[in-house]
């Protein structure tokens, strides 16, 4: 069975225009990558949790804070390697430089014996539809197409 994941895509409205929150993932695989890097803020969802709980806790995690709804839902997602993503929007003001995130150890450089803790996210930030849909890992891209389509955008 496909592992089951569940994310916020958080947005606003700026001078008329939609942009969409990513995050940048944190450690060393993804220090040097950008483009199709990008992600909405998700993760697993735990035995037993509803799906936006789950998708509220990994905001909290991730960015350090908890938006309020009302929560829009997107259409499912299935990642390349099977992983199905639920997601919910919610519009949002917050400030990414307020970003305070869950840290994870990771043996780093691999089999060296050295531990360290590298943040799950190292970055967020806001993106117009054209520069979200080159950040943003590719099977991700409906999301932000359903949301706009949703808002008319």
């Amino acid at each position: 069975m496909a592992k089951q994941s569940a994310g916020l895509l958080l947005y606003r409205k700026r001078h008329g225009q939609l942009e969409f929150l990513l995050v940048h993932p944190g450690g060393p695989f993804w220090k040097n990558k950008d483009l199709g890097a990008w992600t909405i803020p998700k993760g697993e969802i735990a035995p037993g949790e509803e799906p936006l709980a789950a998708a509220r806790r990994e905001v909290r995690e991730e960015l350090g804070f908890e938006p309020e709804g009302p929560w829009v839902e997107l259409i499912p997602i299935q990642q390349k390697a099977g992983k199905q993503v639920s997601a919910w929007a919610v519009e949002t003001n917050w400030d990414p430089s307020a970003l305070k995130s869950n840290t994870f150890k990771l043996e780093w450089p691999p089999r060296s014996g050295n531990f360290q803790d590298f943040p799950e996210v190292d970055q967020a930030a806001f993106f117009s539809l054209e520069r979200a849909r080159t950040r943003i890992n590719p099977a991700q891209i409906p999301l932000l197409e359903d949301l706009a389509r949703i808002l008319g955008a």
